[in-house]
Parts: C-alpha cells; sequence; structure tokens
C-alpha cells in the first residue's frame, strides 16, 4: 500500500474514532439535560365540538435520578408544563430510576415532592410503569396522591369542562401485568361500562404495545378515540436513515414514537424525559408533548 494511502487510511480512522467520541459526549453531557415541547395536533372524529382547541400535556418516562433528571430537572418539567396552560395533564409511567435492585437513584417521596404544583383545571392523572411496578407501586400512588396527582389503575376519570363538554380517560395497568389479551380487554371494558354514555374515550398506558390488545378485536369501547403511551424513550438513541437500532416494543420500530393511526384509532408515543439502562440519549431529546384536539372527520 503507498504511504499516502496508509495516512489517509489513519486519517480516516482517526476521524471516525474522534467523531464518535464527540457523538458519545454529546448523548451523555448535553441531550439528556435538554428538554424540548413538542407539539402535535390531534384531530379526532367523535371528540366534543365544544372542546376544539383542548390541551393535553403528555409526560412519560421521567426516571428520576437518572442523567440528566435531577430535583432541578423536576421543578423545570413542572415550570414549563404549567406555562403551556394545558387542560390536562397525564403522566404516562416509569417514575422511578433503579441504582441497584434494591436501591433508586431518587426516593419515590423526593419524585412526588419535585412535581409538586403540575396544575390544570380538569387534573392530572397518571398511570404507572414497569419499572414503577418492579418497587413499590403502593408507594408511589401513596406520594403522588399527596402531591394532587390521581393514579389510574383499571380505573376511569370522567371528565365535565367547564363547557360542559364531555369525556373519560382509562388508565390501564402496565403491559408487564397482561396475561391473557382478553381478560385484560374485558377488564377495561368492565371498568368503563358505568360511564357508557359519558363521551369519547382517552386511554391511558405506559406500552404502546397495548393498541394491540384493546383495539380491533378487542376493542373496549366504541367510543375509543386516543391512546396515550410512552415506554419507549423514542428508542433513547436514533441515527438518521437507519432510525433507532434498539426499541422496547414487541413490534420493533412501528410504536417508536409520534403519532399512529391504527384500528381506527389514534395513539401518541412520547419519547419521554429520562433514561433506562443506558445513561445516554442522542437525537432523542427529553420531551414534554403538548397535544391539541379538535373534532375531525
Amino acid at each position: 500500500m503507498p504511504e499516502f494511502s496508509r495516512k489517509n487510511v489513519l486519517l480516516f480512522t482517526a476521524l471516525l474514532v474522534l467523531a464518535a467520541a464527540l457523538c458519545v459526549a454529546y448523548g451523555y453531557f448535553i441531550e439528556p439535560h435538554r428538554l424540548v415541547i413538542t407539539r402535535q395536533n390531534l384531530a379526532l372524529p367523535n371528540w366534543p365540538a365544544q372542546l376544539d382547541g383542548y390541551k393535553i400535556v403528555a409526560i412519560g418516562d421521567i426516571h428520576a435520578g437518572s442523567n440528566g433528571v435531577d430535583d432541578a430537572k423536576l421543578r423545570r418539567i413542572v415550570a414549563e408544563t404549567n406555562a403551556l396552560k394545558p387542560n390536562l395533564i397525564v403522566l404516562l409511567g416509569d417514575y422511578v430510576s433503579e441504582k441497584n435492585e434494591t436501591e433508586l437513584r431518587m426516593p419515590i417521596s423526593e419524585i412526588a415532592d419535585g412535581l409538586v404544583g403540575l396544575s390544570a383545571p380538569d387534573g392530572v392523572l397518571a398511570v404507572l410503569g414497569n419499572h414503577d411496578g418492579f418497587s413499590c407501586p403502593s408507594c408511589i400512588k401513596k406520594e403522588f396522591e399527596r402531591v394532587g396527582i390521581k393514579v389510574l389503575d383499571n380505573t376511569v376519570a370522567p371528565v365535565t369542562t367547564a363547557n360542559g363538554g364531555r369525556f373519560r380517560v382509562i388508565g390501564l395497568p402496565d403491559h408487564m401485568q397482561l396475561t391473557y389479551w382478553k381478560v385484560f380487554s374485558d377488564n377495561a371494558k368492565r371498568a368503563l361500562a358505568p360511564t357508557e354514555d359519558q363521551g369519547p374515550v382517552i386511554a391511558l398506558e405506559h406500552s404502546p404495545d397495548i393498541l394491540e390488545v384493546i383495539t380491533g378485536d378487542l376493542m373496549i369501547s366504541k367510543d375509543l378515540s386516543l391512546i396515550l403511551a410512552a415506554h419507549t424513550h423514542g428508542g433513547q438513541v436514533r441515527f438518521p436513515i437507519l432510525g433507532a437500532p434498539i426499541v422496547s416494543s414487541s413490534y420493533g420500530q412501528k410504536y417508536t414514537r409520534g403519532l399512529i393511526k391504527q384500528n381506527g384509532v389514534q395513539m401518541f408515543v412520547t419519547s419521554g424525559i429520562g433514561e433506562s439502562i443506558l445513561p445516554f440519549r442522542f437525537l432523542v431529546p427529553p420531551e414534554i408533548a403538548e397535544l391539541t384536539l379538535s373534532r375531525g372527520k
């Protein structure tokens, strides 16, 4: 190999190593500390006309104590969420981050204290995620209720707004609690049955994979319009063209993030705030999702 070719190869290799090192540094020191607002307009066919412009802010996968998610970040989440003036705030699970099998990176009471002040006219509703289930679900429910966050666990919160618009929010158990699809679907149907005449249904669930379980032949309600989910972290690491090489979903990249339309319903998947397993985010910045709902055809 000629001398200049060897030099070129060495230079190219050095540049690749440098680029990789810069990407790793960015993914650890910069992106996890960011916080962006993602805005999405959703036109729902059976949404009440008087609720055009209704605003929901969705927050997922806080993983408090993970890289970039300290007490100051929690306070920033509260401030930026409230500044959006949402009608309703929903929290979509995985609030904790494990240091090891027995210890959390941030105590549950401290997480709840960090979320104090979240405020919306129609309330703050939450569901639990798989990491919450691994820790102490009852502790999270107790601490969240203490600070005014209502945790829904296969329960329904009917919402009647000041101008008379009505809809229902059902909070579903985490997908890790799923045994048989039909049993899961039937349980949701029973929870919704007493509110059957109270408007369209929005389902909160930690994992987007649940879409397959509560729609189609297993549709939990003819009024189901929207599913809000998290869990995937948007892949947490995403490359141009290739997308996210690893997504925590049984369906690969199908439900990675953003708006999905399937089986007559719409689902929005937020890429969330914190990290799990690896303390990196790359081209998937922590997000607060602002969703504006209107009546569609």
